[in-house]
């Protein structure tokens, strides 16, 4: 199959692209590359098979979605601070730029589309166990933009005729946890444990009772590699809870296991307000109709994340580890460039500019 994933470069993508080629598939994926280039081994193990466009989504070339099979979208702004910071921004992208995609996508004829959204849609759950059929309560814009865009696919997934029927698939993704080449040390497992590996002491917001479901990042990629091949009778229209029951816990009780695996650390509870987001989540569904089963366990998680800062493999300091340090650098640095910019150049005069040799920083993304 030829897939184009959006958001392909980062945390989820650049474990998804890699399965992808290795299994066979052509991919494209489309990318600002805000967090660096993450599918350097990708390209060089895989050669034309990949093809990257830095582009966004709200302006790709649609031309990029010729002889595309599947599409699957994780882009977007991708935690609850990053997306406060900039609500216009945060709509623009995770909600406009998602439904462009997906339009585009049916145009130009894609049979498969599959959107990355998350177990964060059910906010305060009433109860344990929610099923995909539970009522959704999202509490943050993060997950607010993520239901809406849920509904929008499915109205558009009923836009019957023959040739431009579309399968339209969601999963719901728990707390995703583990090692990416796009890493991230803003989710709860892996920054508890850079806590406790670096500080010896672990912050538990909102009291620690709220509950929340994890999920390894491998199993994210496996999980949608086996909905995008499976047979579409089995995904159209459908709903599934990517993780696994066992992965649901206590966030204190998260901190304590945390704690266990490093010796000396100290938990203690931020004065803050209660977390209104507290969801029990089960995934029967999931492995019922797809046979999907997570393979790595919170623990499995813990120590991968550990081993790694151990043996010097992830910097804990590195800001691009960090979505908001990286969004909130990349605004100030669009804000120097605006106001101290001259025909587009700072140290070089506009008429040698054509001239000038080319900075090699790093570039860096907002998951397209």
């Amino acid at each position: 199959m030829h897939v184009l994933v959006a958001g392909g470069a980062g945390y989820i993508g650049s474990v998804f692209v890699p399965l992808l080629l290795e299994r066979g598939h052509r991919v494209t994926v489309v990318d600002r590359l805000y967090f660096g280039d993450t599918l350097g081994r990708a390209r060089e193990r895989h050669g034309e098979k990949l093809q990257i466009a830095r582009a966004d989504v709200r302006s790709f070339d649609r031309a990029l979605l010729k002889s595309v099979d599947a599409v699957v979208d994780l882009s977007g702004i991708s935690n609850d601070p990053s997306c406060e910071l900039e609500p216009d921004l945060t709509n623009s992208v995770n909600v406009e730029g998602a439904k462009r995609l997906a339009v585009a996508a049916l145009e130009h004829g894609v049979k498969c589309y599959l959107f990355s959204s998350s177990c964060s849609v059910y906010g305060h759950g009433e109860g344990l166990g929610l099923t995909e059929a539970s009522v959704r309560h999202p509490v943050s814009l993060y997950a607010r933009a993520k239901a809406e865009v849920e509904d929008f696919l499915f109205d558009l997934g009923k836009s019957r005729g023959e040739r431009r029927a579309m399968t339209v698939t969601c999963l719901r993704l728990a707390t995703v946890f583990g090692l990416s080449p796009r890493m991230r040390f803003d989710l709860a497992i892996n920054v508890m444990t850079k806590n406790a590996y670096v500080h010896r002491r672990i912050m538990v917001d909102g009291g620690g009772r709220q509950w929340r479901p994890f999920v390894h990042v491998g199993d994210v990629a496996r999980a949608f590699e086996l909905a995008m091949t499976s047979e579409a009778s089995k995904v159209a229209g459908e709903v599934f809870n990517v993780g696994s029951d066992a992965s649901n816990v206590q966030i204190l009780n998260l901190a304590f296991r945390v704690r266990d695996a490093v010796p000396g650390t100290e938990v203690v509870h931020a004065p803050t307000d209660p977390d209104l987001r507290d969801y029990n989540v089960a995934f029967d569904k999931v492995q019922r109709v797809l046979g999907f089963k997570a393979e790595k366990s919170i623990d499995d998680g813990i120590r991968e994340v550990l081993g790694a800062l151990r043996d010097g493999l992830v910097d804990p300091e590195e800001r691009r580890h960090y979505t908001l340090r990286q969004y909130m650098f990349l605004r100030e640095a669009e804000r120097a460039h605006r106001e101290l910019s001259i025909e587009g150049t700072l140290l070089t005069h506009a008429s040698h500019a054509s001239h000038a040799p080319r900075a090699s920083g790093r570039q860096g993304s907002r998951e397209a």
